[in-house]
């Protein structure tokens, strides 16, 4: 919409512009000129038209300035909802219903705060990557990597807790550095004690491995890569080995040396310069760990001096061939196996004598022998074992008897105690017989079983001589269960004549009255009484004993009496306790 000149011009705002007076100015030029209404209107409008481009000029720019406010703060606010975002952080930005640049003025500082924030966070980031990327070159083998070029950094994740998550994968890694360390420290060690211990190059061992190792004192780091750990336990092992086989070797050769010693009788000032070999016959490996003493030098001296000794032997071998005859015969004599060793030694004899055979031979076969003698004691161990506690077990059987038959095995005699003793000890050994002997007859069947043979004792089948003492144990327990059915009717006969003719004192009652078994002493090993105890009770007992003996032998004996022989208590075959003589019992087995 056009505004009239005349309005425009007329206004008293304008004529006191510059433009105003240029327009009076000009007024005055048309009216000296004389131009027409017409060509004035003319150029009045265009001056108006040129005046409302310059406006909309004006406002045109003023809309782009607007436009460009408006991008600006809306540029800011997606700048830091990203930042907001990146950071994983709540910044608070107060609206104001003001003017844009009212709006950017309160966002602006925000803004500069989110972007110092922004650039210490991807320091931050950048610092642990580039550990962690130094680590990681560390641990895959590359110490000399290039730190130039920083690492890329992903500024749209710089959280905190993204942070945080590098820098314990960053510690990981710097746990996983020590341990490695010590790791390579460790077989360093082991790879130097076991240099010392064999006299080996330890640098030229290492370098072997990786140079730097043997450099680190002069600021070249070590290699902890998986190779080098790998490479360093295989080196390591082959040491272990090296040394395990270098021991069993001077075991070995220490054995032979003390074997040729005993069997040569070697004087103890030519042992001593091997001294420290033989003493590495009982050693562990990991025991061993003096300087030098399984170097390479050892063992061939040791060799030598085995060889020696192996010249002198063969010139004493036939010595040697009867010293292993005599240990084999002695190994079978100790088991209770009879060897005919008049018979041997002759063809020994026979065999060295006619040169027909190597003695060396010979000698490794004796050995041979003897390890078979060894294998057969060791299966017959078990049964000797219980044949030595079944003959202990008889000899006190036999010892028992001969004590309860002693008619003074109960006076105080010195000793009785002692006795006594051994005979509830006796008893429960006794006791115990029948299942020893038949725990025994089933150990022999198995071994007689399992080797084919007949399992001699001294030239005697062992289950003949045990089924000989089963049935004569039967026939003694038979004996004796006759005896106190004999000794019962007896005992039966006397009371029925005491009942018809009255009862007198018995002489032997007196002199066999029953005291508990608790209260019994007994005597000496063979049963018989020993010198009297001189303690004062022991003196008034056995006086008044003696006066009992005294009347007894004074007192007038019954027509009507018997004799009997005193027949002891019987002993239990499931307990150690001795029975009273009524009860009766006969050995089953």
């Amino acid at each position: 919409m056009s505004v009239p000149a005349s309005k425009i011009f007329s206004s008293p705002t304008s004529q006191t512009t510059t433009c105003g007076s240029l327009l009076q100015e000009l007024q005055k030029i048309w009216d000296e000129i004389g131009e027409s209404d017409t060509e004035r209107d003319k150029m009045l409008l265009q001056l108006e038209q040129e005046c409302l481009d310059v406006y909309r000029r004006k406002v045109e720019k003023a809309c782009k300035y607007k436009a460009d406010l408006h991008q600006s703060l809306a540029d800011a606010d997606s700048e830091v909802a990203h930042l907001v975002s990146a950071l994983g952080e709540q910044a608070s930005i107060s609206r104001v219903k003001g003017t844009l640049k009212d709006q950017i003025s309160v966002i602006k500082p925000v803004l500069e705060d989110l972007r110092c924030k922004k650039d210490e966070r991807v320091k931050e980031f950048r610092k642990v990557r580039s550990q962690i990327v130094q680590l990681l070159t560390e641990l895959a083998g590359n110490a000399h990597h290039d730190n130039t070029s920083d690492p890329q950094v992903d500024e749209s994740a710089l959280t905190v807790v993204k942070l945080g998550e590098l820098k314990s994968q960053l510690q990981e890694l710097q746990r996983e550095k020590t341990v490695r360390i010590q790791k390579v420290n460790g077989h360093i060690s082991c790879i130097h004690e076991l240099c010392v211990v064999m006299s080996v190059d330890f640098f030229e061992t290492v370098n072997e491995v990786y140079p730097s190792l043997s450099d680190s004192a002069h600021g070249q780091p070590k290699s902890i890569s998986n190779d080098t750990l790998d490479r360093l336990a295989a080196v390591v092992h082959s040491l272990k080995q090296d040394k395990q086989q270098r021991l069993q070797k001077l075991q070995d050769l220490g054995s032979t040396l003390v074997e040729l010693w005993n069997l040569m009788d070697t004087p103890v000032n030519e042992q001593s310069e091997f001294q420290h070999v033989t003493c590495l016959i009982c050693s562990s490996t990991d025991e061993i760990l003096s300087q030098g003493c399984l170097a390479l030098d050892v063992i061939e001296k040791t060799e030598l001096e085995v060889q020696r000794l192996n010249v002198v032997k063969s010139s004493k071998m036939k010595e040697l061939v009867l010293k292993k005859q005599k240990e084999i015969e002695e190994i079978f004599k100790g088991v209770h196996v009879d060897v005919d060793s008049d018979t041997a030694r002759e063809i020994l004899n026979n065999i060295i004598d006619s040169g027909n055979v190597d003695l060396s031979d010979l000698l490794a076969g004796m050995d041979d022998q003897i390890i078979k003698a060894k294998e057969q004691a060791l299966s017959r161990k078990d049964i000797l074992e219980k044949m030595e506690k079944w003959k202990f077990a008889v000899e006190e059987e036999a010892w028992l008897e001969d004590y309860e038959r002693d008619q003074n095995r109960y006076s105080a005699g010195k000793g009785a105690h002692k006795n006594l003793k051994r005979a509830e000890k006796a008893r429960t050994l006794v006791s115990k017989i029948p299942s020893l002997v038949e725990s025994l007859k089933a150990k022999v069947k198995v071994w007689e079983e399992d080797k084919g043979i007949q399992f001699m004792y001294d030239k005697v089948p062992l289950l003949e001589t045990l089924q000989v003492y089963t049935v004569s144990r039967q026939e003694r327990e038979e004996e004796k269960r006759k005896t106190r059915e004999k000794k019962r009717l007896q005992e039966q006969h006397v009371a029925e004549q005491e009942t018809l003719y009255g009862s007198r004192p018995s002489p032997m009652r007196a002199l066999t009255s029953k005291k508990p078994l608790g209260q019994i002493n007994s005597n000496t090993a063979a049963g018989t009484p020993g010198r009297h105890i001189t303690t004062p009770l022991s003196r008034h007992g056995i006086s008044a004993a003696k006066e009992r003996r005294d009347k007894v032998t004074s007192a007038p004996i019954p027509v009507n009496y018997v004799a009997l022989p005193k027949d002891d208590p019987p002993v239990s075959l499931s307990s150690s306790a001795a029975v009273s003589p009524s009860q009766t019992g006969q050995f089953s087995p």
